[in-house]
């Protein structure tokens, strides 16, 4: 298909999560430096199965829209059914979560590539042993830089298809995440959030095992000038000695910690094959919070997963509470084809549907105490833009006047509208 002068540089679709977002990033650098040209190219997700009919409902818009682009189709549901996206009338070629990483699958799909191209290029995810540190100088806002450090699982949650999508979970070695960082410090970003599919695992493949407390504190002890470190979703039960010691005595270290809980009652976290129980999560918040008393947490939380009764459900509703969670992530469930809990007995839609919104409310009064409780406190506010900044623990600061974006300035709060906090 001829390259149209319309289109100088291809146009990308982010659908997911900030991994993905992060990897678009990469992929339009790849797609330029290839002279991808015309072309709209769909980075997809597979998390539930409303995910993967978005992905193809947001295909067929971007054809309608570009008639004459390639439409190319990547990320997790690529992954995981690339015939099915090749199928659709709409799609030129589908490429998997590894190739999307690698310049050559951008070179084969630009136009002046004279060698034997094929429409799917797509390997087994799970033979991909290692993810390189794709140096993303600045992916985020002027103010915030992410920086993977850690890709795949090697958990079987019963209700997730995710490790399908990503493979096993591999690290980017400390040295290159090191590196990065004094990049973008250098560059003037005063915060950086660590990301990855399963955070806490960052290490196991690598030389020694480390841990990621190992590698927080050796970000904070190379990366002197950086201000404000952030680690994204964790798993409780798999945090290290050296992380608490973090959140401990780091105040670099940002008091908000994003935990993958996904339910409060034991016999449905057995269900879904997760690793830890109430009391753990309990426990670790307890802990989290007497070494950093400024503590706050979000979770993910999933409404109505196979055979949960009202009581199971409850015990999701306590946890909000004996957890101290903030920031609630809730997920009323839906069967993932491919997952063993897509067998289980369903419960149905409309208890799901109602149940997610009882969270969506218990999560709400939690925000609102939160901000209730910052008034005539003082905040040291990191600015995404002249008029909106975050504190610490992540709630966002409307100024009335203007600020320098991308500065710490420190405010005291004089009151809140809807879920911000005024200075």
């Amino acid at each position: 298909m001829s390259v149209s002068p319309k289109f100088p540089l291809p146009k990308f679709t982010t659908l997911g999560c900030r991994l993905n977002a992060y990897e678009t990033e990469a992929m339009k650098e790849l797609a330029a430096q290839a002279g991808l040209g015309d072309a709209v190219v769909v980075n997809t997700c597979a998390v539930t199965a409303e995910a993967v009919r978005k992905a193809r409902q947001e295909i067929r818009r971007l054809r309608r829209e570009n008639p004459d682009a390639r439409v190319i189709v990547t990320g997790c549901a690529a992954q995981i059914d690339p015939a099915s996206f090749a199928a659709m009338d709409e799609v030129d070629a589908v490429i998997g979560n590894s190739e999307k990483m690698q310049p050559e699958t951008w070179t084969r799909l630009a136009p002046d590539f004279t060698g034997e191209t094929e429409q799917v290029v797509v390997d087994d995810i799970m033979s991909v042993t290692e993810t390189a540190g794709h140096l993303i100088d600045g992916f985020g806002t002027r103010s915030r830089a992410y920086v993977q450090v850690q890709n795949g699982c090697d958990h079987r949650c019963t209700f997730c298809i995710i490790p399908y999508g990503r493979g096993n979970s591999r690290s980017v070695p400390a040295g290159l995440v090191v590196d990065q960082i004094k990049r973008l410090v250098d560059r003037g970003y005063n915060e950086v959030v660590l990301t990855g599919v399963d955070l806490t695992s960052w290490g196991a493949d690598l030389p020694a095992a480390p841990r990621l407390g190992d590698l927080v504190m050796r970000i904070l002890n190379l990366v002197p000038d950086l201000a404000r470190l952030r680690i994204s979703s964790i798993d409780s039960i798999e945090v290290d000695d050296n992380l608490m010691n973090a959140i401990a005595t780091e105040p670099r270290l940002m008091p908000h910690l994003h935990l993958s809980l996904q339910h409060g009652d034991d016999l449905i976290l057995k269900r879904m094959k997760r690793r830890h129980l109430r009391d753990d999560a309990i426990r670790f918040a307890e802990e989290a919070r007497r070494l950093r008393p400024d503590m706050t947490f979000g979770a993910d939380i999933i409404a109505g997963f196979p055979t949960e009764s009202e009581t199971h459900f409850a015990n999701s509703l306590k946890l909000v509470e004996e957890c101290y969670l903030t920031w609630l992530h809730v997920f009323p469930y839906s069967p993932r084809p491919g997952t063993p809990a897509a067998r289980m007995p369903q419960v149905h839609g409309a208890v799901i549907r109602e149940r997610a919104a009882r969270l969506r409310a218990m999560g709400e009064a939690a925000v609102a105490r939160h901000l209730d409780e910052q008034q005539g406190r003082t905040h040291r506010i990191l600015m995404e833009n002249p008029h909106m900044g975050r504190t610490e623990q992540f709630a966002e600061v409307a100024f009335h006047d203007p600020q320098p974006e991308g500065e710490i300035v420190t405010a005291v709060i004089r009151g809140q509208s809807g879920n911000r906090l005024m200075a």
